[in-house]
């Protein structure tokens, strides 16, 4: 019997994408903001396409904090896609400090564009990722410096290494394009936009620490 798996919908994903990827190979998913499903699922999927403030004045305005970071601490697989893998850290630089959901510690910063580098800013497009040296590689059944589609202009600095489970090269600028803690697993990329590879990611998250 399919896992309960529900796409928070705090209004500012690409829900229906991330709800047909999974459909894709006869997972079904609820998309709610409604407290009590989310609190009764048995997997949670944070996606998110935007601006870092909106999306916490929009979780702070459906009351969705307490019951996102509760069911986060519960020991339930989570999923975390670009922005919702950035709303788990402390907070984000962009358009000043915002304080984000503080359930990974570390920041989001925006790509320098004022180093020797001199990125593209916003990084749009399709990148390697690369695993890092970790015992339990998973998620990443299937995948070896495969790429993925990106679009953002701010990455994540976990704290701690251990976090890190990819990283990406963006015109030499290294940076962390994935986590896995414990039942968290997020993604800067977009596994819903990014073929059979990104399927693959999905799939691996639902055989492994869903079902």
């Amino acid at each position: 019997m399919n896992k309960k798996v529900v796409i928070l919908d705090y209004e500012m994903g690409n829900l229906f994408s991330v709800k047909n990827a999974f459909l894709s190979f006869g997972v079904e998913t609820t998309i709610s903001s409604d407290k009590a499903v989310i609190a009764a699922a048995d997997a949670v999927i944070l996606p998110g396409v935007g601006a870092f403030g909106q999306a916490m004045d929009n979780l702070r305005r459906l009351d969705l904090v307490e019951t996102f970071s509760n069911f986060c601490k519960s020991g339930k697989p989570v999923l975390g896609i670009c922005l919702g893998l950035q709303l788990l850290f402390n907070e984000s630089e962009e358009f000043g400090n915002s304080k984000g959901l503080g359930l990974v510690p570390g920041t989001v910063k925006k790509f320098d564009q004022g180093s020797d580098m001199d990125l593209k800013v916003p990084h749009i497009g399709w990148n390697e990722i690369s695993r890092v040296n970790r015992t339990n590689t998973d998620m990443l059944q299937g995948i070896d410096k495969d790429a993925m589609y990106f679009v953002h202009s701010y990455y994540v600095m976990p704290e701690s290494a251990d976090a890190v489970l990819t990283t990406t090269n963006y015109d030499g600028f290294i940076f962390c394009s994935s986590i896995q803690i414990n039942n968290i697993f997020a993604c800067q990329f977009h596994p819903e936009k990014s073929g059979k590879k990104g399927l693959n990611i999905f799939m691996n998250w639902y055989d492994k620490f869903v079902k």
